[in-house]
């Protein structure tokens, strides 16, 4: 019987014992040399026999099945922001994938907008994966971090500026950033501050406590802290740089250097002088910010490598009876140019 265009043959899945009989070894062998078993010894020909063999037939171990065989999955769920959090984070992000990728797990982003606390969870937990990295953005609790350990999760790992009881915490505290940027201010003489506070959906959770830093770093020295909504457009920067007079601001710690450049062009255009009439002050030493005129004053943002955090969902996976660990995620510091 013919096939018509429409009615193509179709192709048969290849099997590992397609993979043993082409390299002419065993099925085991084919598994171990796959699953990259180090407890067996292969010698480096077979396995470049077993490799071959599968990428001509086309074959991939099946991630359920070896599942099933090992009791767990090697998924590290990391739940992705849907927030524009900017170049810095997004290079820890990407290192820490490569690093979790290179030990052998497969990292699945669980992305877009959602659930939240404990319906995340068990959303998270449908997956089972063997570990989840939670990013802050969803407000993970203890009974959700149980949730995801019963269902088979053996490394839970919160990112924020708080601890989550039963979870391991990296724990990155805005407020440093913020605080780090009213010091350097207050330290070139600056006593009445505006803070921007961006309206981007998603950013409260970083610009909120960097707010609460700098109050509190004003509030030893007396200096003033003035909250500056800004949506990151032109036209609303324009509309800042106008009233900036009336506001009476001598200096701005402008959340992030992107929103930093943003306002700091729409105050030259007005005439402010920077720094001579007000000091801006950025964070996240984006290469750009040195190369404006006036530099760009800025918080490095100083965050462990993503190699680090990889080991440690790595360690954590092995022995899940760790007790959970508190690990300062960042560190800031101020870095001076012509901008304050």
């Amino acid at each position: 019987m013919s096939h018509s265009p429409e009615q193509p043959l179709e192709r048969s899945v290849p099997t590992s014992a397609d993979v043993a009989r082409l390299a002419g070894v065993s099925r085991a062998t084919v598994s171990y040399v796959l699953n990259n078993t180090a407890a067996v010894r292969i010698s480096e020909p077979t396995r470049r026999r077993v490799r071959a063999a599968a990428e001509e037939l086309g074959y991939v171990p099946h991630a359920a099945a070896r599942s099933l065989r090992a009791g767990h999955t090697r998924i590290v769920l990391l739940p992705s922001a849907h927030i524009p959090v900017g170049p810095l984070y997004s290079r820890f992000l990407g290192e820490l994938q490569r690093c979790l990728r290179s030990l052998d797990y497969t990292v699945v982003q669980y992305g877009g907008i959602g659930p939240d606390g404990d319906a995340a969870a068990r959303a998270w937990a449908e997956l089972r994966p063997v570990a989840v990295v939670s990013l802050g953005e969803v407000a993970l609790t203890p009974s959700g971090v149980d949730v995801l350990k019963r269902s088979g999760a053996r490394a839970v790992i919160t990112l924020g500026p708080r601890r989550v009881e039963g979870a391991h915490g990296l724990v990155m505290d805005q407020r440093e950033v913020g605080g780090c940027a009213v010091r350097h201010l207050l330290g070139r003489g600056r006593r009445s501050i505006g803070v921007v506070m961006p309206e981007e959906d998603g950013l409260r959770m970083f610009s909120e406590p960097r707010l609460e830093g700098a109050r509190r770093a004003a509030a030893g020295a007396g200096a003033r802290i003035v909250p500056l909504p800004l949506a990151y457009e032109e036209e609303p920067a324009r509309d800042l740089a106008a009233r900036w007079r009336s506001l009476g601001l001598d200096g701005v710690f402008a959340y992030n250097d992107e929103y930093a450049m943003l306002l700091m062009r729409a105050l030259l255009d007005e005439g402010i002088d920077v720094p001579g009439r007000s000091a801006v002050i950025g964070a996240d030493d984006l290469p750009l910010g040195r190369l404006l005129r006036p530099r760009l004053s800025t918080v490095q943002i100083d965050l462990v490598e993503g190699r680090r955090l990889a080991e440690l969902v790595d360690r954590v996976v092995r022995d899940p009876g760790t007790e959970p660990e508190r690990h300062d995620l960042m560190t800031a510091r101020p870095i001076h140019r012509e901008s304050s």
